[in-house]
């Protein structure tokens, strides 16, 4: 693969961070109204941009290739939820056709996995990441505001085994009195079926969640449960910046990972930029604004000097500030930017 050439100013913010890894959101909407996301009572059915508001195929392949040149290597396609967006195969092929990603992957619901998993495989698509808090059929239903069905993602999971991810990645947002009883439930599935369980703790993303730190389960007591049941061992981080902290099942039997920006934060390594649908670089996931890329899509000169400006300046550590004290302020919600 050819090494491409990157701006000086763009490989380190003003804490020392790289830029390797893109969240690009390519629809902020969705068919679920999951609570801790897009509450259905705070977010209208019509809150959704004007489809000529989001960035076209054209766009997306200058700003990722506008990315690539900075040096990420590594692509995540979200929302929203990303399948909701008309012809994402044929945009994933021309994404995975640019020389310098290492990895394009895709955070979904599952819910309209099916029909999709054999086209996004066949266009180059190498990971996939599905939401999954419960195995409880109506508990699901609940989760994901009265509109999910638990049995369609199921068998959207079985469509992407078919059609060759070998190995898919389960996130769980834990809530306590929520769905924490349905952790050990969640890691049999898992490892039945050959996946890799990721707990989140409940973050406060956004304005609209209605966040509660009593509701947060720490990821050690997440940890601790599962060790009792099937005893684990620490594993290496695969790469510098990875979030998850994982461990190895001791009878072989796979991973699980833990995401604990509560309880332990990671802003020290975080080499993650976050676009949303319309063009907006958001440098945090708890940032209030985001910085309009879209003017300088037709220059790539420009383009390329705009980010290494932006991450230049970059100095986000929210969550290693958020138990300090701090002026309450406005944060982005996660459905316009991804997880």
């Amino acid at each position: 693969m050819n090494a491409l050439p990157r701006p000086a100013d763009a490989s380190r913010d003003a804490l020392g961070r790289p830029l390797r890894d893109l969240r690009l959101s390519v629809i902020e909407a969705c068919n679920f109204r999951c609570p801790y996301c897009m509450p259905a009572d705070r977010v209208p059915d019509d809150h959704g941009l004007d489809s000529a508001a989001r960035l076209s195929f054209d766009e997306i392949e200058r700003l990722v290739r506008g990315f690539a040149r900075a040096g990420v290597r590594k692509l995540r396609l979200t929302g929203g939820e990303p399948l909701l967006r008309r012809g994402l195969p044929d945009l994933v092929a021309r994404l995975a056709a640019i020389d310098g990603l290492d990895d394009i992957a895709l955070t979904t619901n599952g819910s309209l996995l099916a029909s999709q998993a054999r086209a996004l495989r066949d266009a180059g698509l190498h990971r996939l990441t599905v939401s999954l808090d419960t195995l409880d059929p109506a508990r699901f239903a609940a989760l994901s505001g009265g509109r999910g069905d638990l049995a369609g993602v199921v068998r959207g999971l079985d469509a992407a085994g078919d059609a060759g991810f070998a190995q898919v990645k389960l996130n769980c947002v834990v809530q306590r009195g929520v769905n924490d009883a349905d952790v050990l439930p969640l890691v049999a599935f898992a490892r039945e079926r050959g996946h890799v369980m990721r707990f989140i703790e409940y973050m406060d993303v956004g304005t609209c969640n209605g966040w509660d730190a009593t509701r947060v389960v720490p990821s050690a007591d997440l940890r601790d449960a599962i060790h009792a049941r099937w005893p684990l061992h620490a594993l290496d981080p695969q790469y510098r910046g990875e979030v998850a902290a994982r461990y190895g099942f001791d009878d072989g039997a796979g991973e699980v990972g833990f995401v604990s920006s509560i309880s332990a934060p990671f802003c020290g390594d975080c080499h993650r930029a976050r676009v949303s649908a319309d063009g907006r670089l958001f440098t945090c996931l708890f940032a209030a604004d985001g910085a309009d890329l879209r003017p300088w899509l037709g220059d790539d000169a420009g383009f390329d000097r705009r980010l290494a400006d932006l991450w230049q300046a970059r100095g986000d550590r929210y969550s290693e500030l958020r138990a300090g004290p701090r002026p309450s302020r406005r944060r982005v919600e996660m459905f316009l930017v991804g997880g």
